[in-house]
């Protein structure tokens, strides 16, 4: 099977593993994507930790924090910088729990980061 969403697939990786009741996941290959994504569900304490460990072929290895749910979100809406509480209401279980990830101009983000810098984005994921 050729998977096409590398972050879809890594994402349901992670789901996968946290139902299964494991702590660690690890999945090849990594994507500079991808590791941005990991970076901030890391700053906002889903993942405990993760670290990418270049072999034959880069993998990742992912330590589960208090994560309740992440998913990729297709299609990627693209979201205009005042739009963003209907996609908030849509994908979040409320307004101050949980995050949207945005990839923008400025870089891969949260949802409340684009709102404070004013900008829009394409949605990538979620995490609660």
């Amino acid at each position: 099977m050729v998977v096409r969403d590398w972050l879809s697939a890594a994402m349901n990786n992670i789901m996968n593993a946290k139902k299964a009741g494991n702590k660690e996941v690890v999945f090849i290959p990594s994507t500079k994507l991808i590791v941005e994504v990991l970076k901030i569900m890391k700053d906002n304490g889903y993942i405990e930790k993760f670290e990418v460990k270049k072999e034959k072929f880069e993998k990742v290895i992912i330590k589960i924090g208090k994560l309740n749910e992440c998913m990729a979100i297709k299609p990627r809406f693209f979201v205009k910088k005042d739009e963003f509480d209907k996609y908030i209401r849509r994908y979040l279980p409320s307004r101050k729990y949980g995050i949207l990830i945005v990839s923008t101009n400025k870089g891969i983000m949260t949802h409340q980061e684009a709102i404070e810098k004013g900008i829009g984005g394409s949605l990538l994921a979620y995490c609660f």
